[in-house]
């Protein structure tokens, strides 16, 4: 098994069901074991900035999938819970990215590892600072790169 990290995002719909959903058939997909799970973060848009805000969490996992399997998964998981991509960074059902792959160093046209903006988005790694604080991406941990970013409207739900 290979310890991976995934973010989760929606703003479209009843985003904490699904959310919860998207986490439920990661869960159940073979190959893939959940260990850990954040909570649910309430976050402003980035990038598109004219759309609602966004829930997301980041989810632990232990897999015996390979990195491209994996971005498959949730790339299929992504269409079934009716994920339409219209324009880059814009409103989304679901989105489900592979943030970081323990040993992969990847750079191709389906997947880049570890996430080529994880260290650039304090709405990935606040979720993934409750859960892997001291993980490495990089030269700095995922606390290290929270750090020298700005948190502000980032709110944990209850």
């Amino acid at each position: 098994m290979t310890a991976a990290y995934l973010g989760l995002g929606s703003n479209i719909g009843d985003k904490a069901a699904i959310l919860a959903e998207a986490v439920a058939r990661l869960a159940v997909t073979p190959g893939i074991r959940i260990t850990a799970r954040s909570s649910d973060y309430r976050t402003p848009p980035w990038g598109d900035t004219d759309q609602d805000w966004f829930l997301n969490a980041a989810v632990a996992v232990d897999t015996t999938l390979s990195p491209h399997a994996l971005l498959e998964a949730g790339l299929a998981i992504e269409t079934a819970l009716g994920r339409v991509r219209e324009r880059r960074w814009g409103p989304r059902v679901i989105d489900i990215d592979v943030l970081f792959y323990d040993g992969a160093d990847i750079a191709d046209e389906r997947l880049v590892l570890p996430h080529r903006f994880v260290r650039e988005r304090a709405f990935v790694l606040v979720p993934l600072a409750e859960i892997a604080p001291d993980l490495m991406i990089g030269p700095v941990t995922v606390t290290q790169a929270l750090s020298a970013l700005d948190a502000t409207g980032i709110e944990r739900m209850a």
